[in-house]
């Protein structure tokens, strides 16, 4: 299953809105064909292993990352291809919540007389899958919100300089992030102030779709964001329709109306019209008013904070999250499932949030 899981990433950014699956097929402890779901709308991992065997896989193992599927989609159901080949015994990592699947593959293969076991690494197959999962159930787009800062909590000096707060491997992780994810969204403040061009700088990456929290639409039209917009999709979210929307419309930006909450664009409506439009994931990269907004709207549901072995100080230099903030400690949102990873010089902090009932 661990090897399972090795090939499964291979799909990163290339299956969405599909799931990231790897399959193992063995016999007396000899591997006989490996495969993984490489492309969306291409074979399904289990289908991509039967064709890869070095001999006939009747009477084997088969290990796969996530529930084998069971309905016609774009591919035939993959228990077909199990069922045709004579596999004897199936194990999987985590059952799939897709309503058109949702045990009925496991069931299917058990009432066929195949062994099948369930729940080897779930966790892990779990996480994998963790923007898959969330969309099927929610969507909504699954947000993670991304920072990094220096250990005393400083994401730029109080002169406003912030290159760079972490090091060269995190830097790559993130890019790495922004390839796999299916959109990168920041705040009008952040673009005013930095002019990024929010793309995937690393070789064969690809890149996300664009999002500006914007509700005045004060995007300016020679920014790197909309000098761009004619080749790497961008939206403006805005809150009303005025002559500097129609502009950067006719500049090649995407405008999209949604309601206003406290002045500002309403995150909520916003995450369902993105989801209505096949937006599963988003990397929530810049804007302390934006961030604290997200967290106040409950949208979030990963943080990925970096930290880097820095101490900077200044009462006035930024922090990850501004706005209001919250008055009392007992109010603070707690993270969960948290894991800390060495990246380069930095460490990264992995937790997770709480989904709101309502997205």
């Amino acid at each position: 299953m661990r090897r399972a899981l090795e090939l499964a990433r291979r799909g990163a950014g290339r299956v969405s809105p599909n799931p990231m699956v790897g399959c193992v097929i063995a016999r007396g402890g000899r591997v006989i064909g490996e495969g993984w779901h490489e492309t969306c709308g291409g074979p399904h991992a289990e289908r991509n292993a039967l064709a890869a065997c070095t001999e006939d896989p009747a009477g084997a193992t088969l290990y796969v990352t996530l529930e084998p599927c069971c309905h016609w989609g774009r591919t035939p159901p993959c228990t077909d291809a199990i069922l045709e080949r004579g596999i004897a015994r199936v194990v999987v990592g985590c059952t799939d919540p897709n309503p058109l699947v949702d045990g009925k593959g496991v069931r299917l293969l058990r009432e066929a007389g195949v062994e099948v076991e369930t729940g080897v690494l779930e966790q892990e197959c779990w996480r994998l899958n963790e923007v898959f999962f969330h969309f099927i159930q929610h969507r909504t787009p699954f947000v993670v919100y991304k920072y990094a800062m220096t250990l005393d909590g400083k994401t730029a000096s109080a002169s406003g300089d912030s290159r760079w707060v972490s090091g060269e491997a995190a830097r790559c992780r993130v890019h790495e992030v922004r390839g796999q994810l299916s959109a990168i969204m920041v705040g009008v403040d952040t673009v005013l102030a930095d002019d990024p061009l929010l793309t995937c700088r690393i070789p064969g990456g690809r890149d996300p779709l664009r999002i500006v929290c914007d509700s005045r639409a004060r995007t300016p039209l020679d920014s790197r964001l909309i000098q761009s917009a004619g080749e790497i999709p961008t939206i403006i979210a805005a809150v009303g329709w005025n002559e500097r929307a129609a502009a950067l419309k006719k500049a090649g930006a995407q405008i999209l109306l949604c309601g206003e909450r406290d002045g500002r664009v309403d995150l909520r409506e916003l995450m369902r019209q993105l989801g209505a439009r096949g937006v599963d994931s988003i990397l929530l990269e810049g804007g302390t008013t934006l961030a604290f907004a997200a967290l106040e709207a409950g949208i979030v549901r990963k943080v990925q904070a970096y930290i880097a072995p820095k101490l900077l100080g200044g009462s006035t230099a930024r922090t990850p999250a501004g706005g209001q903030g919250l008055a009392r400690m007992a109010d603070a949102w707690r993270l969960t499932g948290l894991t800390a990873e060495p990246v380069g010089e930095d460490f990264l902090l992995e937790g997770y949030l709480p989904c709101s009932q309502d997205l």
